[in-house]
C-alpha cells in the first residue's frame, strides 16, 4: 500500500469540472504519474498524481473535502 499525500493546502476535487467524470474511482487502476485529483487554493490548481502503480484502494478525503500538506488523499495498493 502506499499514500498519495496532499503537496499543499486547500480544496481537494476528484473531478476536472462539476459537470465531468472524476478523474479515477476507487477500485479503478492507476499508473504511476496519473493525476488523480486537484487541490485547489485561491483559483490556483496543482494536479495530484500517484507516485506507483496499482490499484486505487480509497480515498481518505471527500470530494471538495479540506485538505492540509501531508494529509493522506488516497491510497493505492501497488501490484
Amino acid at each position: 500500500m502506499a499514500d498519495i499525500i496532499s503537496p499543499l493546502p486547500g480544496i481537494f476535487y476528484r473531478k476536472p469540472g462539476p459537470d465531468k467524470e472524476p478523474y479515477v474511482n476507487e477500485g479503478d487502476p492507476v499508473v504511476a504519474g496519473q493525476t488523480i485529483g486537484v487541490v485547489e487554493i485561491m483559483k490556483q490548481f496543482t494536479e495530484v498524481r500517484s507516485d506507483v502503480a496499482g490499484t486505487l484502494a480509497r480515498f481518505s478525503v471527500e470530494d471538495a473535502g479540506t485538505v492540509n500538506p501531508g494529509d493522506v488523499i488516497a491510497t493505492v495498493d501497488e501490484g
